[in-house]
Protein backbone atom coordinates (compact mmCIF):
# COMPACT_ATOMS: atom_id res chain seq x y z
CA UNK A 1 0.00 0.00 0.00
CA UNK A 2 1.43 3.43 -0.89
CA UNK A 3 2.16 5.86 1.92
CA UNK A 4 -0.09 8.87 2.24
CA UNK A 5 -0.73 11.77 4.58
CA UNK A 6 -4.04 13.07 5.94
CA UNK A 7 -4.37 16.74 6.90
CA UNK A 8 -7.00 17.66 9.50
CA UNK A 9 -7.80 21.36 9.41
CA UNK A 10 -9.68 23.38 12.02
CA UNK A 11 -9.41 26.65 13.89
CA UNK A 12 -6.27 27.05 15.98
CA UNK A 13 -8.35 26.79 19.17
CA UNK A 14 -9.36 23.21 18.29
CA UNK A 15 -7.93 20.53 20.57
CA UNK A 16 -5.86 18.62 18.02
CA UNK A 17 -4.41 16.45 20.81
CA UNK A 18 -7.83 14.91 21.47
CA UNK A 19 -8.28 14.33 17.73
CA UNK A 20 -4.92 12.59 17.40
CA UNK A 21 -5.53 10.50 20.54
CA UNK A 22 -8.77 9.21 18.97
CA UNK A 23 -7.03 7.92 15.83
CA UNK A 24 -6.19 4.22 15.69
CA UNK A 25 -2.56 3.65 16.74
CA UNK A 26 -1.95 1.24 13.85
CA UNK A 27 -3.12 3.38 10.95
CA UNK A 28 -1.87 3.14 7.36
CA UNK A 29 -1.38 6.92 7.00
CA UNK A 30 0.40 9.90 8.52
CA UNK A 31 -1.80 12.45 10.31
CA UNK A 32 -1.17 16.19 10.50
CA UNK A 33 -3.14 19.03 12.10
CA UNK A 34 -3.39 22.29 10.14
CA UNK A 35 -4.70 25.21 12.20
CA UNK A 36 -6.60 27.96 10.43
CA UNK A 37 -9.89 28.78 8.76
CA UNK A 38 -10.82 26.77 5.68
CA UNK A 39 -12.05 30.04 4.16
CA UNK A 40 -8.40 30.97 3.53
CA UNK A 41 -5.19 29.38 2.28
CA UNK A 42 -3.98 26.44 4.36
CA UNK A 43 -1.66 24.62 1.97
CA UNK A 44 1.11 25.43 -0.52
CA UNK A 45 0.37 25.55 -4.25
CA UNK A 46 -0.03 22.17 -5.93
CA UNK A 47 0.42 20.18 -2.71
CA UNK A 48 -2.87 18.24 -2.47
CA UNK A 49 -3.96 15.27 -4.56
CA UNK A 50 -7.37 14.94 -2.91
CA UNK A 51 -9.53 17.36 -0.90
CA UNK A 52 -12.55 16.27 1.15
CA UNK A 53 -14.89 18.68 2.91
CA UNK A 54 -17.89 17.35 4.79
CA UNK A 55 -20.61 19.43 6.45
CA UNK A 56 -18.45 22.49 7.07
CA UNK A 57 -19.04 24.86 4.18
CA UNK A 58 -22.46 25.94 5.42
CA UNK A 59 -20.59 27.69 8.27
CA UNK A 60 -20.03 31.26 7.13
CA UNK A 61 -16.82 33.17 7.76
CA UNK A 62 -18.81 35.94 9.45
CA UNK A 63 -22.32 37.16 10.14
CA UNK A 64 -23.58 39.16 7.15
CA UNK A 65 -22.98 42.85 7.89
CA UNK A 66 -26.64 43.81 7.47
CA UNK A 67 -28.01 41.43 10.11
CA UNK A 68 -26.97 43.16 13.36
CA UNK A 69 -28.18 46.56 12.07
CA UNK A 70 -31.63 47.25 13.57
CA UNK A 71 -32.33 49.75 10.77
CA UNK A 72 -31.59 47.23 8.01
CA UNK A 73 -34.29 45.40 6.04
CA UNK A 74 -32.19 42.30 6.82
CA UNK A 75 -32.59 42.71 10.62
CA UNK A 76 -33.58 39.21 11.77
CA UNK A 77 -35.19 40.09 15.10
CA UNK A 78 -36.49 37.18 17.14
CA UNK A 79 -35.09 34.47 14.89
CA UNK A 80 -32.07 32.17 15.07
CA UNK A 81 -32.33 31.18 11.39
CA UNK A 82 -33.47 32.68 8.11
CA UNK A 83 -36.11 30.06 7.22
CA UNK A 84 -39.19 32.24 7.87
CA UNK A 85 -37.37 35.56 7.72
CA UNK A 86 -37.92 38.31 5.15
CA UNK A 87 -36.29 37.83 1.74
CA UNK A 88 -33.65 40.45 2.63
CA UNK A 89 -32.34 38.20 5.42
CA UNK A 90 -32.00 35.19 3.12
CA UNK A 91 -30.35 37.41 0.50
CA UNK A 92 -27.79 38.66 3.05
CA UNK A 93 -26.87 35.06 3.89
CA UNK A 94 -26.80 34.12 0.19
CA UNK A 95 -24.46 37.00 -0.59
CA UNK A 96 -22.09 36.08 2.25
CA UNK A 97 -22.16 32.40 1.23
CA UNK A 98 -21.28 33.35 -2.37
CA UNK A 99 -18.22 35.26 -1.12
CA UNK A 100 -17.20 32.42 1.21
CA UNK A 101 -17.62 29.57 -1.28
CA UNK A 102 -15.71 31.54 -3.91
CA UNK A 103 -12.83 32.10 -1.48
CA UNK A 104 -12.87 28.42 -0.45
CA UNK A 105 -12.84 27.15 -4.03
CA UNK A 106 -10.13 29.61 -5.08
CA UNK A 107 -7.91 28.53 -2.18
CA UNK A 108 -8.44 24.82 -2.80
CA UNK A 109 -7.82 25.27 -6.54
CA UNK A 110 -4.41 26.73 -5.71
CA UNK A 111 -3.61 23.84 -3.38
CA UNK A 112 -4.70 21.01 -5.69
CA UNK A 113 -2.27 19.40 -8.09
CA UNK A 114 -3.24 19.31 -11.75
CA UNK A 115 -5.69 16.42 -12.05
CA UNK A 116 -6.42 16.46 -8.29
CA UNK A 117 -9.89 15.66 -7.00
CA UNK A 118 -12.20 17.40 -4.54
CA UNK A 119 -15.31 16.01 -2.83
CA UNK A 120 -17.71 18.37 -1.07
CA UNK A 121 -20.64 17.16 1.03
CA UNK A 122 -22.99 19.82 2.32
CA UNK A 123 -26.69 20.27 2.91
CA UNK A 124 -28.73 22.35 0.52
CA UNK A 125 -32.15 22.88 -0.96
CA UNK A 126 -33.07 23.22 -4.64
CA UNK A 127 -33.38 26.69 -6.16
CA UNK A 128 -36.91 28.05 -5.95
CA UNK A 129 -37.88 26.11 -2.82
CA UNK A 130 -38.68 28.52 0.02
CA UNK A 131 -36.42 27.98 3.02
CA UNK A 132 -39.52 27.71 5.22
CA UNK A 133 -40.71 24.73 3.12
CA UNK A 134 -37.56 22.69 3.72
CA UNK A 135 -37.34 20.17 6.55
CA UNK A 136 -34.35 21.92 8.10
CA UNK A 137 -36.11 25.28 7.85
CA UNK A 138 -39.02 23.92 9.88
CA UNK A 139 -36.67 22.40 12.45
CA UNK A 140 -34.76 25.67 12.85
CA UNK A 141 -38.02 27.62 13.19
CA UNK A 142 -39.13 25.27 15.96
CA UNK A 143 -35.76 25.39 17.73
CA UNK A 144 -35.72 29.17 17.40
CA UNK A 145 -39.13 29.44 19.04
CA UNK A 146 -37.94 27.23 21.90
CA UNK A 147 -34.76 29.27 22.39
CA UNK A 148 -36.63 32.58 22.28
CA UNK A 149 -39.13 31.24 24.83
CA UNK A 150 -36.30 30.14 27.13
CA UNK A 151 -34.61 33.53 26.77
CA UNK A 152 -37.84 35.30 27.75
CA UNK A 153 -38.14 33.12 30.86
CA UNK A 154 -34.62 34.06 31.96
CA UNK A 155 -35.00 37.80 31.39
Amino acid sequence: MPEFQVFFSDHASNDFNTLFASLPPERPYFATGVPGSFHGRLFPNFSLDFVYSSYALQCLSKVPEELPNKNSAAWNKGRVHYASAPDEVAQAFTTQFAKDITAFLDCRAKGLVVGGLMVIIMPGIPNGIPHSSSLTGGIFDFLGQCLMGMAKEVS
